[in-house]
């Protein structure tokens, strides 16, 4: 398993006509948020406050596929809330998928079965499955009981049918490094095509502050459970750069690039990305791209994105890098990250008040503090 050439030349020669004419600012991958409702409810989400008027409310068919060609982004992500609720997401996928556009549809999995036959396989459509661990870890994390059971289920029918599969991990506080890489070993034995893992990003709105993770616990984590991947001579098919995973290990110091992944929802361009909330958005894409106060944003800049090194504001960042240091990349790519050694320095702070620290709970409390009835949910990242 592994990308397909074509999606690697399409978007290398994008990425490459970009620079070739000095465009500063570009997007590679378009958020498209089409709705906020979800079946799930769960612990580290962070689109959880909307009420039921705007949980109802859906991206038209014409006003996605007016953003998918907006943008102009070789790749299409969609998340949500849960988009299989989507009526019409059928025809959105088609349309993205009729224009080469690469399509990753994110989604809990409960829906897959019943839906999937809506769907025809393509080497421009994948379905990111989201799973956060085992069977109890990612019950947990989603505060429901047999979700990861379906999940399991759902990746093997979409693999039958031919579909192209990755499966999509955020990690939390009290992740255990053996169990993360038991995980791994066992979504490669689904026989996926990639791993997308991220730290959890701690939302403004989410019911649980506390289940996220600091800037320095995650760096020691991913090296932990790189260093369990090596001891056991995994190779785990991560579908994400391999300056992306360095800089998750703690070897790369990069600031955030929002304008890589912008993102398209019910209220139109979202300032200045999938992650904060409260920034306000744009009526256009240009207008995103060229009235939005980018320096406002980033590691040291602002204390919303004081810890965070999610892949939609890092994985722009490490791809810029891998085209201006391709031995770098390619080495690293070779001998996976370094997980021992002192760590890359952080940005400075450049505003008054430092960032707080993240407390720890056990993950046990999670789920029993999380649920339904003790804080408003209705949608799932």
């Amino acid at each position: 398993m592994g990308i397909p050439l074509i999606q690697k030349y399409r978007v290398a020669s994008y990425i490459l006509g970009r620079k070739f004419r000095r465009v500063k600012r570009y997007p590679l991958v378009l958020m498209l948020e089409p709705l906020f409702q979800c079946n799930l409810a769960c612990a580290g989400c962070g689109k959880i406050d909307y009420p039921k008027e705007i949980l109802q409310k859906r991206v038209s068919v014409e006003d996605a596929l007016r953003a998918v060609e907006e943008c102009g982004a070789p790749m299409v992500s969609i998340p949500g809330g849960e988009p299989l609720i989507h009526k019409e997401m059928p025809q959105i996928v088609a349309g993205i998928v009729a224009r080469k556009r690469f399509v990753y549809l994110c989604t809990n999995a409960i829906l897959l079965a019943k839906h999937i036959d809506d769907y025809r396989p393509s080497s421009y459509l994948t379905f990111s499955v989201h799973l956060d661990g085992n069977r109890e870890r990612h019950d947990e994390s989603v505060c429901q009981e047999g979700v990861f059971d379906k999940a399991v289920a759902a990746i093997r029918l979409a693999r039958s049918k031919g579909f192209r599969v990755t499966v999509n991990c955020t990690l939390f506080q009290n992740e255990k490094p053996d169990e993360v890489a038991d995980f791994f070993d066992l979504a490669q034995s689904l026989g996926v095509e990639g791993i997308t893992v991220s730290p959890g990003y701690s939302y403004q709105h989410a019911p649980r502050q506390d289940v996220f993770l600091g800037r320095g616990a995650s760096k020691q984590l991913f090296r932990d459970i790189f260093k369990r991947g090596r001891e056991r001579g995994a190779r785990w098919p991560f579908n994400q750069s391999s300056l992306f995973l360095d800089f998750l290990a703690g070897n790369q110091t990069y600031q955030c690039t929002p304008w890589s992944n912008p993102t398209y929802n019910l209220f139109g361009w979202q300032r200045p990305c999938y992650l904060l909330t409260d920034e306000g958005y744009a009526g256009s894409f240009r207008a995103l791209m060229e009235e939005t106060d980018w320096e406002r944003y980033g590691v040291g800049r602002n204390p919303k994105c004081a810890n965070c090194m999610a892949h939609c504001g890092f994985e722009g960042t490490a791809v810029d890098d891998t085209f201006a240091h391709p031995l770098k990349a390619l080495k690293v790519a070779l001998r996976g990250p370094r997980v021992d050694g002192p760590m890359a320095p952080e940005l400075p702070f450049l505003y008054a008040d430092q960032p707080p620290a993240v407390a720890a709970i056990p993950v046990a409390d999670v789920k029993r503090a999380s649920r339904p009835e003790e804080s408003r949910r209705a949608s799932h990242v």
